[in-house]
Formats: C-alpha cells, sequence, structure tokens
C-alpha cells in the first residue's frame, strides 16, 4: 500500500497475509459482457437467480471504476469464475492496475470474485465489521456456493486488508471514490462509493431494484440508512440488484415503500398478538406482484423483522 493511502482517514489495516495465486491451466475465461453506466464506471448486470452452475454465480451486479492512474473493482463476483469474467473485462477495458477491490457487503453473491485479483496485488476494502462476519459464515458460504457451482469454481474467502470506519477516499488518478461505512442496513457491514466525478452512487445491497430486497441487518436502520443516502449528491446509482444504472434518489422509492409496508404490518401484527409463524403468512402480501424471487425470500424478511420489531 502507498504510504498515502495508508494515511487516509478512516482507514486501517488488517493484518491478513498475502494473496496468493494459482495460474489456472484451462483457457483463460471469456470476457462479462459489462455495460457503461457513465465514464470510466462498468457494470455486469446479475441475473434475478440463485447461484447456479448455469449463471456461475453472477447473480449481483459487479464492475469497475477506471481512473487515469488505476482501477478500484466494486464487487469482484459471486464465484471465483464470475470474478476472472470479471478481471478479463478490466483486462480488456483498460490496462492500468487494479488498485482496489471494494467488498459492499460480505454476501457471496458480491465477494467469492476476490480471488481472481491475487495476481493484482490489490488492496481489498471493506467495512470494519466485515471480518467478523466473513469469519462467522465465510465457510458455510463457501461450501453453499461449491455445491452450486461446482468446487472448482466458487473460489475462496479473502479477507479484506483495508478496513473502512466511517468514510474515506480511494485516489484513481483524476478520479476519487468516497466509501461510506453504514451503521447496520441491510448488514451489518454496508459499504457505499460516491464517484463525484459523474455523480454515480455505487449502492451495493443497499439498493434492490425489481429482485426483492433481503434482509440481514435492522429494518429500522435500512430505513435510516435509505433517508441519509437520498440526501446523497448523486443523479444516478448503481444497485445491488437490478438494472445497472437507475435514476437516483428516485429508484428508491420501490425498496422504501417495501420496507415501510413491512415495518407497518410487522407492528400490527405483533400488536395484535399474532403469532409469527402466522404472520409470515399475512405480511406484506400487497407485495407480492412487484418483485422477483418474492416467495423465495419475503417470509426470511418477516421473520427477521418480526424478531427486531418484537420488544421494541
Amino acid at each position: 500500500m502507498h504510504r498515502r493511502d495508508a494515511l487516509l482517514g478512516g482507514l486501517s489495516l488488517c493484518c491478513s497475509p498475502a494473496l496468493t495465486w494459482a495460474p489456472n491451466a484451462d483457457p483463460p475465461p471469456a470476457p462479462l459482457a459489462v455495460e457503461r453506466v457513465a465514464d470510466g464506471i462498468f457494470f455486469r448486470p446479475g441475473v434475478d437467480e440463485d447461484a447456479s452452475a448455469a449463471n456461475e454465480g453472477g447473480i449481483a451486479n459487479v464492475g469497475f471504476v477506471v481512473g487515469r492512474r488505476a482501477v478500484a473493482v466494486f464487487d469482484p463476483g459471486g464465484s471465483l469464475i464470475d470474478g476472472q469474467r470479471l478481471r478479463a473485462a478490466v483486462r480488456r477495458t483498460t490496462p492500468l492496475p487494479v488498485r482496489y477491490v471494494v467488498l459492499s457487503h460480505g454476501h457471496p453473491d458480491h465477494i467469492f470474485g476476490a480471488q481472481a485479483f491475487a495476481a493484482d496485488h490489490a488492496q481489498v476494502v471493506g467495512h470494519q465489521r466485515l471480518p467478523a462476519m466473513l469469519a462467522a459464515r465465510g465457510e458455510y458460504y463457501r461450501k453453499r456456493l461449491a455445491s452450486a457451482v461446482g468446487a472448482d469454481r466458487a473460489g475462496t474467502v479473502v479477507m479484506p486488508t483495508v478496513l473502512v470506519r466511517d468514510r474515506t477516499e480511494l485516489d484513481l488518478g483524476g478520479r476519487t471514490l468516497l466509501l461510506t461505512a453504514h451503521p447496520v442496513a441491510h448488514t451489518d457491514n454496508d459499504l457505499t462509493a460516491l464517484d463525484s466525478q459523474t455523480g454515480t452512487l455505487l449502492a451495493g445491497d443497499l439498493l434492490f431494484v425489481r429482485r426483492i430486497p433481503s434482509l440481514d441487518g435492522s429494518l429500522r436502520g435500512w430505513l435510516d440508512v435509505l433517508a441519509t443516502l437520498k440526501a446523497t449528491p448523486a443523479r444516478r446509482a448503481v444497485p445491488g440488484h437490478g438494472p445497472t444504472g437507475v435514476d437516483w434518489p428516485g429508484a428508491s422509492a420501490d425498496l422504501e415503500r417495501y420496507l415501510g409496508v413491512l415495518l407497518n404490518e410487522t407492528r400490527d401484527a405483533i400488536r395484535k398478538g399474532i403469532p409469527i409463524e402466522e404472520a409470515v403468512d399475512a405480511i406484506g402480501r400487497s407485495e407480492r406482484g412487484r418483485w422477483a424471487l418474492f416467495d423465495a425470500y419475503h417470509g426470511g424478511n418477516v421473520t427477521h423483522a418480526y424478531k427486531e420489531l418484537e420488544w421494541e
């Protein structure tokens, strides 16, 4: 790490060992088809599915930002093969070095491609609470992913080498990304990036569009963080799931509505004494036709919200 980077406000260095790289004997993977979101910002849209061998774990929006001297990857892919294909897309786009790999949070569809960037010796950047989540869940996530996409394509857990406590800037040369570590919301380790040059907010899974959100942190906290993000000086956003470039803050309306329905109807069920097993089938049914994968994730959201709100 450059000395200037080590002195940036809000950063602390982790003592993770250096990444190792084992070249793949197979032909290089084909580059991902990325979309140009704004000048120097490229993202691959994920599919609205769960991870499988067919989609190679490529279910989240992942991409990169190109400066004059360096590249920052924002979420390296949902598997090793997904990350290798993203790296090939970077190399097809620019010869500049990948200096940073930013992990927006610890869910598997956003992190397991990090191993593909080991040869770049990039700093792996995450929220200060990310290491604890990966230590607790990483091996479980890896095994589940291996069973879905194949052990040789899944990848390994890569711990962040740089932690963000509050805010910090990544200098790519003529372009600065402002990273913000958020309070508990979608997870307890959500990180966003703002490119002031183009007014683009890289929101990670703090923003879902079209695909139903998954609650793994705090319902009330997520609504609070959304309200804060809406004041961000950005005119477009890249959500963690959905189209790669959406109007900001307009695109947050559906997510805010869903979370509001979940909050209000869960509170109402608790007041009425409806037990959690019945509440799962009663809360938020008006949202069912509005989201992809609703039946797969909504019940878990209700359960999480009920446990958070029943003692407030």
